[in-house]
This record gives structure tokens, sequence and C-alpha cells, in this order.
């Protein structure tokens, strides 16, 4: 295995000179992500089919050489299951590479399997046994170890030697593009936030308050999700979000009140408490009308199971015509997707600005007709962005 390990601004810039050239690059990051809300980036792996580099972020200074490659939009960039790196990517070097290869998504689409993870990929299309023993090691411990090294660009070897039979797969097929419009849709979704005063909407049993003890959690959310930015800090290690429910509905006035609360540790409240209190005691000044409306859930309604079997009927139909796992085409959490941005007035992908994934990219383009026909549905036969009926 030979590789080259780069630590400084000259070393980068002339190995991104080489990169140029290149018509496709493997590329790979190692991070760590324990108790941050970002991940922190310890490692970049970059394969040409000539040099492998293992490129040293705490060493470097200057990445504009590499965000550029990383951008060019004549390099196809070859990664794995992509969902993490680019959101290492936006979190350490503010960009989104493009366009991207996904070879765990390209081998979906040709008929080798859904969701096949990298080691069984490298072994069913190379015959090679991965290694995964440094995978959960600190990336960021210096210096790194010749195991951890080789363990790195490993990753990238293979993963270029996976790249040209997929792509080819892929063109024989005519479903190339889809690859890169999928990365792209990702690439949004990424980049996409919902605004904090309605990140209430992802809590997990928001439904059960309504009224002040709703709008309580409306801003308990909102600024839980402002000091784990500040603090670099996981969501639920700032405060549970089980706990954020529960304060929403037991709306304490003391530390006392909070420590009765079933589920908040001692340290949750001694760091956070009064922060908490002080928002219980805020909406006691706040006008009813400025309360969020209930939530509402699909299952509350009577006509969304015959709704969704409908939706995944499509689905189904169109996964047999395209000969793909229908997994790929509609999951249960698309549908599902789909069914509230068409019949509520508030829900987290409109929030972002976004379509649903059934109606976006090459997903769109075989099941939107047939969507328009689901009665009940009432979708829009429109593109932009947030157009539907509500129900």
């Amino acid at each position: 295995m030979q590789y080259i390990s780069i630590t400084t601004n000259e070393t980068l810039n002339a190995y991104c000179a080489q990169l140029a050239k290149a018509e496709a690059i493997a590329v790979d990051t190692e991070f760590v992500r324990t108790r941050t809300l970002y991940p922190k980036l310890g490692l970049i792996q970059i394969y040409d089919g000539q040099q492998i580099a293992l490129i040293d972020p705490l060493e470097i200074s200057d990445f504009s050489a590499l965000k550029a490659i990383l951008t060019d939009e004549n390099i196809v960039k070859v990664l794995h299951s992509c969902s993490e790196d680019i959101e290492t990517f936006i979190c350490a070097l503010d960009i989104v590479p493009k366009p991207i290869f996904d070879s765990q998504f390209a081998a979906a689409i040709v008929g080798m399997g859904a969701s096949l993870g990298y080691a069984k990929l490298v072994e069913v299309m190379l015959d090679i046994q991965v290694d995964k023993g440094e995978s959960r090691t600190d990336w960021l411990a210096r210096p790194l170890s010749p195991e951890q090294c080789r363990y790195a660009a490993y990753d990238v070897l293979y993963l270029y030697q996976l790249y040209p039979t997929l792509r080819d797969k892929a063109r024989a097929q005519g479903r190339q593009p889809w690859v890169f419009a999928e990365m792209d849709n990702l690439s949004r979704k990424k980049l996409s936030q919902i605004p904090y005063e309605l990140l209430y909407l992802n809590i997990k049993n928001n439904w059960h308050v309504k009224g002040k003890s709703l709008y309580v959690l409306q801003q308990l959310a909102a600024w839980r999700a402002k000091e784990a930015q500040q603090r670099d800090l996981a969501l639920n290690f700032v405060v549970r979000e089980t706990n954020l429910v529960e304060v929403a509905k037991k709306l304490p006035t003391s530390k006392n009140a909070l420590h009765q609360i079933s589920g908040l540790t001692p340290q949750e409240i001694r760091i956070n408490g009064q922060a908490m209190l002080d928002i219980v005691a805020a909406a006691e000044q706040v006008d009813a009308a400025q309360y969020p409306q209930p939530v509402e859930r699909l299952v509350d309604f009577s006509r969304f199971k015959k709704v969704a079997a409908a939706v995944r009927q499509v689905c189904l139909q169109t996964a047999e015509k395209l000969d793909v796992p229908v997994e790929l085409i509609g999951s249960k959490k698309q549908i599902n997707q789909l069914i509230k941005w068409s019949w509520f007035n508030e829900d987290d992908t409109r929030a972002q600005g976004l379509l649903p994934d059934l109606l976006e990219g090459w997903r769109g383009e075989h099941l939107r007709d047939a969507l328009s026909n689901v009665d009940g549905l009432n979708i829009v036969a429109a593109t932009k962005v947030g157009e539907s009926t509500d129900a």
C-alpha cells in the first residue's frame, strides 16, 4: 500500500494540481462525533487512480485548492453512503462536493441490492474482505498509527476500483443521472435549515401537548437548538427530547418542581434548569392567540391508511416497471412525508423549503403523474416548492 501523507499547504496545493487532471476521484473522510453537534474532521482520503493521499486537516491552514477540486463540476467525486461525509465537509470546509457518485446508491439502482454496506459491496464486486478494525478509533489523536493510515488508504483504493463497473452499469441502464440527482437532493437537505420556531414539529410525542404547553415546547425546542449550536453539543446532551415534552406538560415554576419531573437529571437541572423555568414563566405573559395550532398526526385521519396504501401501490408498480427495490422508490417514511406535505399547513419538509422525495428528481419524473391521480392526496401538478392543496 503506497500513500502519501499531506500535512502542509504546499504539498496539498501540489497534489490538487495533479487532481485537476482527473475525471474522477475517490473521496472519504474520517471524523469523530460522540457528544458534539458537529462532526470533527480527522482525515481526508483521496485517490485519483495514481496516488493515494491522506490529508491531515489538523495541520493544513489553507484549503482553497482542495475546495476548488471538490466543487469542480468536471471531476466526479466517488463516495459511499455519503450523508455524513457531506455534513462533515459542510461543517469543516463550508462546501458540498459535487458532482457526487455514491457507490451505495448506484449499486441499488443497477439491481445489486438496496443499502449495501461498503465492506459487503467490496466483497461482492472485488472479492476482497475489508478490515474494519480501525473504524471506531480516535481520528483526532496524533500521531495516527500505521494501522489507521493503511485502513484509511484502502478505503479509497477499493472505492476507486468499484467506480468504473458501477458507472458503466448505471450508464447502460440510463440511470447515471439518477445518481447525481439523488446526491444533489441529499445535499440540499443537508444545507437546509428548519426555522427555530418550527423545530417542535420534529419532537417525538409533540402531539401530547396543546395550548400553552405546546407553546412552551415550541420555545424549548428553539432554545435547545441554539444552545446546542453555541456549545457544539449534541441536542440530547443539552436536554433529552423526552424531557422537553415532560417540562412542557408539567409547566414547572421552581427548581423543586423540576426535580419532581421523572427523567430530568440533576445535571440537566443544574446547567439548564433556570433557562427552562424562564421559558415557562415567559409563556404566562403570552396571549393564547400566539399558541401553535395543535399538532396533527396522520394516524388521526380516517383516510390515512387508504391513501398510504394507494401511494405504496404506485411505488410498487413503479418499482416493478423500473426493476428496482420498492424501498428505493418510496419507503414508509417517504410516503408519510408526501402525505403530510399534501395535507398539513405546517410540516418539516415545507419548513425547509423542500419538496417531498417522491416528487423530487428522478422519483418525481416517474411518480408524479400517477400520484396526482391518487384520490385524497391532493397533489398539485406543479414543480414549485410548497405548492399543495389543503386536505
